[in-house]
């Protein structure tokens, strides 16, 4: 039997952006992908937030009898694979986090809920208004880009994991940050990567933030890799 391998998807996003990344990794694990509360085809009437998003990860697992699973977050999902160990170590195997953003206190989550105006982008970017319109089709765009915010709002002001938390975090965990990601910096990257126990850094090279620009085949290497123990 393949190890199993989750892969949780990013802010505003669904599980659909890793169809082709779940399709290229289909003869190494059993891969196993979801939608959390309020996004894609999953309809939510609950406030975003870690604890809710653990929770569905949590449900996911045992109405699929999974005891083990490796996870693969990218942003938002690293995110919540890391609160996911830290609260229910039992379950997670090794995770491999992408872009996922740190560094949250005030001025972070202010700079990044700025970004988060649906009807600035309904006007100045009505392609990408249309695409989250396509995404989340049981749900209502503008509201998840709302309660995006508001979670966002919430990690800036008391509710982001901590260094503390990040050492008390025993899995192998592999920190992934591209080179030309603009919303999430090298440097606390690396401080979250020095704070784990088990922690490990890569940088790769020309990567920006968004996973739709990242080549499937270099994702699936990070992943291959990291699991199998073939990176030093």
């Amino acid at each position: 039997m393949n190890q199993k391998l989750l892969l949780l998807h990013g802010a505003l996003g669904s599980k659909e952006q890793f169809n082709s990344l779940k399709e290229a990794l289909s003869s190494d694990f059993e891969v196993h992908t979801l939608d959390f509360e309020g996004h894609g085809n999953r309809a939510s009437s609950k406030d975003f937030s870690m604890a809710v998003f653990v929770g569905n990860v949590i449900d996911y697992l045992r109405a699929h009898t999974i005891e083990k699973v490796h996870i693969f977050g990218y942003s938002m999902g690293g995110y919540v694979a890391l609160r996911l160990a830290h609260k229910h170590p039992g379950c997670i195997g090794k995770i491999i986090t992408l872009g996922t953003k740190f560094a949250w206190n005030k001025e972070t989550a202010a700079k990044e809920m700025k970004m988060l105006h649906p009807e600035k982008i309904e006007e100045k970017v009505p392609a990408f208004a249309k695409k989250l319109a396509t995404v989340h089709s049981h749900n209502d765009w503008k509201e998840v880009m709302h309660k995006t915010a508001q979670m966002m709002h919430d990690l800036g002001n008391g509710k982001k994991i901590t260094s503390q938390e990040l050492t008390q975090i025993d899995h192998e965990v592999l920190i992934g940050i591209g080179s030309k990601d603009h919303m999430v910096s090298i440097q606390e990257s690396r401080e979250s990567a020095e704070a784990l126990p088990n922690g490990k850094l890569e940088i790769l090279d020309e990567v920006p933030h968004m996973i739709d620009a990242i080549p499937t085949e270099k994702l699936r290497s990070i992943c291959v890799n990291f699991i199998n123990n073939t990176i030093n």
